[in-house]
């Protein structure tokens, strides 16, 4: 029987292509599809979700492969696919609206829309029966139908409420207020993160009144981001030893993939044992870099292990040809979530001889009852990772393992090259460079960094999405802040000026396209978009941080750079609009915090000028070895030409290397101190300047 093919086989997003064959009469997100709706007076639903979803998986499995709810929408629906990682605006703005109707939101997420776009009743994953207290989706859909016949100004009513909330929802005027912001916000964030923490097995989300932790349970990067910066702050002992337990138990646990590197989404337990097994590019590109912070606080290697592993995996699994990183691994294979990952002991018996496989079952705690499903067991390490002695023998089993596992069928790969998500990554790699010294992570940065120019850089303008040679999507806020600070970042790794000026010139686009020039902040999308039923302005700092988050961090560190005080105000005018937020609800705006730590230091402003780059690099590594959340960091050599970078850099003025010596000029507010020659001089002004430093 010849397949039957929708609207969705024209698109490149791999999400919505699994859908193309559906018998559903999907189109994507667009006019013609609205348009139907108009003429043809007929309700939307809208499905938005992913291609890594396994919920994703399972409903389209259930009832958009049936035919007979396919007959049910397509009679009475136009339906509309949307990939939320193409269209965040859009996920955005539904998911709120799901969340103030239902009290919950997921993926799928399945809206109604009137129409003019406005939702009237939204869900998330629906059964194709009754189950668990939720009705059967068939059933749900004729509900729906008999509503909007017989009572569409009910529908209408409903619909104009909700839209008024979602217009307050994004209103963010800033208070007048009589304090400067201070660092009550960071404590009360600090004070809440410890009643949320779970000192049993690390992570947080302790539940205050029960005592009970939460579940699933998310890594958070951001909380244990602004944690390091809190200890660096505070000198808080506490604040360390959260994120230190947190860091060692989710490396310990099956959340991370013990024989591939990288982490799973999240635990679908308390003590990080069994992942929801997809891979999320983001999700390591945040978790690797905190890995390589804490291990430049403690000087653990086992923290900047754990973080080269993860880098290794994206170099290995998750690079184009191109360069570009890819957005996901599904947690599906051969239609089972995880199959790809578990083992069973006959399996590792078959593959290594019996005391190295009993040796390797201990280990990582493969049993014959097991862990999971079928009586396989997830992979994790059985004793604590502090005792654990990597002998050659261990690691080569590890990679006879691999080999293994690399020839059963994988999950499908999401191979969208997102700018965003590539910023937040080549932030990772410029990072971890910085911290280990490895050629291949800058490479990678780099590499990655020149896709982004060649493919979805045209006339100055950013885009947001490239696939199999198209590339679509105007950039969205986060897209341009999450590639500034991946061009501040990669500029400290590797010094070359034309990145720091590329992120100038695309933060000046960024003020004139998103700025909120009547209340501060930035918007989600450019000016003039009239797409969308609400304009979005929005601080909430989710699986990745809000573009205000990073904005804010960004319009500093250009401030210190470049002197240009106006950059400081819109980030206070930033910190102002989502004061209120940042007080009532701090630990859904941590990195937003980070950005009020900075602003609330007086950052080190660190030259450093040479004739050549290798007579320095003794000097760049010292400044590189120490945890600095808050300094910009220069370097000058002969080769630059001076007029032009003295443009982009006033701070260089007049700075020389001295007798021809490499020379650190180490200075706060563009007041520098004495300038050092000496190695063990830059280490003493270092400690002097920061407690914190290790001699």
């Amino acid at each position: 029987m010849k397949r039957t093919t929708n609207a969705l086989i024209n698109e490149k997003s791999p999400y919505l292509l699994q859908h193309a064959h559906n018998p559903v009469d999907w189109f994507p997100w667009g006019k013609e599809a609205l348009s139907c709706a108009g003429n043809e007076d007929k309700p939307i639903f809208l499905s938005i979700g992913y291609s890594t979803c396994h919920w994703c998986h399972v409903m389209a499995r259930e009832s958009f492969e049936n035919m007979q709810t396919a007959d049910i929408l397509n009679a009475n629906f136009i339906c509309i696919k949307v990939d939320r990682e193409e269209r965040p605006d859009l996920d955005e703005i539904y998911m709120k609206a799901v969340q103030m109707l239902a009290g919950t939101g997921g993926w799928p997420l399945s809206v109604f829309l009137t129409p003019d776009k406005t939702p009237f009743y939204g869900v998330t994953y629906f059964p194709p029966e009754p189950r668990h207290g939720l009705p059967a989706f068939n059933d749900l859909l004729q509900t729906i139908i008999q509503i909007w016949q017989d009572d569409r100004e009910q529908i209408q009513q409903n619909s104009k409420q909700i839209l008024q909330l979602l217009h307050n929802s994004y209103l963010h005027k800033p208070e007048i207020r009589t304090e400067a912001i201070s660092g009550d916000l960071l404590d009360n964030a600090y004070e809440q993160l410890i009643l949320q923490f779970d000192s049993g097995y690390g992570g947080f989300g302790t539940d205050i009144r029960s005592g009970l932790v939460k579940i699933p349970k998310f890594p958070q990067p951001g909380f244990l981001s602004f944690l390091l910066r809190y200890y660096h702050r505070t000198k808080e002992k506490s604040a360390l030893t959260m994120v230190e337990k947190t860091l060692y138990a989710m490396a310990e646990g099956g959340i991370f993939d013990h024989l591939g590197g990288g982490f799973h989404r999240y635990s679908t337990d308390n003590q990080w044992l069994i992942p929801h097994f997809e891979k999320m590019l983001y999700d390591n590109a945040l978790l690797s870099r905190v890995y390589f912070e804490a291990y430049q606080i403690t000087g653990d290697s086992f923290f900047s292990r754990i973080g080269k592993r993860t880098l290794d995996w994206v170099i290995q699994e998750m690079t184009s040809p191109g360069g570009g990183f890819y957005s996901a691994l599904d947690a599906d294979s051969e239609g089972s979530e995880g199959a790809f990952y578990v083992w069973s002991p006959t399996e590792i018996n078959s593959v290594l001889d019996k005391e190295l496989s009993e040796i390797i079952c201990q280990y990582f705690g493969v049993t014959q009852q097991g862990n999971f499903e079928g009586g396989s067991s997830v992979l994790h390490i059985n004793k604590p990772v502090r005792d654990v002695n990597y002998s050659d023998a261990t690691i080569k089993a590890m990679q006879q393992l691999l080999n293994v596992r690399n020839q059963r069928v994988r999950p499908a790969t999401d191979d969208k090259i997102i700018t965003g998500l590539n910023g937040l990554m080549i932030s990772a790699f410029a990072v971890g460079y910085r911290v280990l010294h490895d050629k291949r992570f800058l490479e990678a940065a780099t590499s990655a960094a020149r896709f982004i120019f060649d493919n979805l850089l045209t006339e100055g303008q950013l885009y947001r999405r490239y696939r199999d040679g198209e590339v679509a999507i105007p950039a969205n806020l986060e897209d341009y802040t999450f590639f500034i600070a991946a061009l501040l970042d990669l500029y400290e790794a590797s010094f070359d000026p034309q990145l720091l000026k590329k992120a100038i010139q695309l933060n000046e686009s960024m003020i004139e396209m998103f700025l909120d020039k009547a209340d501060g902040g930035f918007y989600f999308n450019a000016h003039g978009e009239t797409e969308l039923i609400v304009s979005i302005k929005e601080a909430y700092d989710g699986p990745t941080p809000s573009g205000n988050s990073i904005a804010s961090q960004n319009l500093l560190r250009l401030a210190a750079i470049t002197g240009n005080e106006e950059l400081t105000t819109y980030a206070e005018k930033i910190f102002l609009a989502f004061g209120e937020q940042l007080e009532q609800n701090p630990l859904a705006h941590t990195q937003m915090l980070c950005g009020v730590d900075f602003y609330l230091s007086s950052p080190l402003q660190i030259v450093i000028v040479s004739q050549t780059s290798k007579e320095a690099d003794a000097f760049v590594a010292e400044i590189r070895r120490h945890f600095v959340p808050n300094r910009i960091l220069i370097f000058i050599d002969s080769d630059v030409t001076a007029d032009k970078f003295l443009d982009l850099v006033p701070l260089i003025r007049n700075r020389v290397a001295i007798q021809g010596n490499p020379t650190v000029y180490i200075c706060e507010n563009f007041t520098c101190k004495t300038p050092v020659t000496n190695l063990e001089d830059l280490r003493r002004a270092l400690i002097k300047i920061i407690p914190l430093f290790k001699e």
